[in-house]
């Protein structure tokens, strides 16, 4: 017997997905706060926007194409800091907005700051001791 496969959450493709990751990344490059974060640690471009777009269409269109961690890579990574989301949000929404039908662009930033609510519970957990006391070291 074989598995159904499940609708996408929200109707787009998977070129649409690798389109919006591709105009994601180049503003996360451009952009002075984001960029030396994401430099530090992205050295293969195209790789890096591969990696996420399979995140996306795992997410989006149930392609289990994605093999990693995202919440292991933001913690692992040090350098990013909770006020960050907030920032990448309204940088995704924009590139969102821009390259989406506004009904697409709605569906996946509603995803994404779900996601994004998860991710910076995860690093704001790594920066602080119980209580919410800020690890100094």
């Amino acid at each position: 017997m074989t598995e159904a496969a499940l609708p996408p959450r929200f109707p787009v493709t998977r070129a649409e997905i690798e389109r919006v990751v591709a105009a994601f990344y180049a503003a996360v490059r451009a952009h002075p706060g984001l960029g030396p974060v994401f430099a530090v640690h992205v050295t293969d471009w195209p790789a890096h926007e591969a990696k996420v777009a399979d995140f996306w269409a795992n997410s989006i269109l149930h392609e289990r194409c994605y093999d990693g961690s995202p919440m292991a890579a933001h913690v692992k990574a040090r350098n990013v800091q909770p006020g960050m989301f907030s920032i990448w949000l309204a940088l995704f929404d924009a590139v969102l907005a821009r390259e989406l039908p506004p009904a697409q662009a709605a569906a996946w930033s509603d995803l994404a700051h779900r996601i994004g609510r998860s991710l910076r519970a995860g690093v704001v957990e790594r920066s602080t001791h119980p209580g919410g006391v800020p690890k100094l070291r």
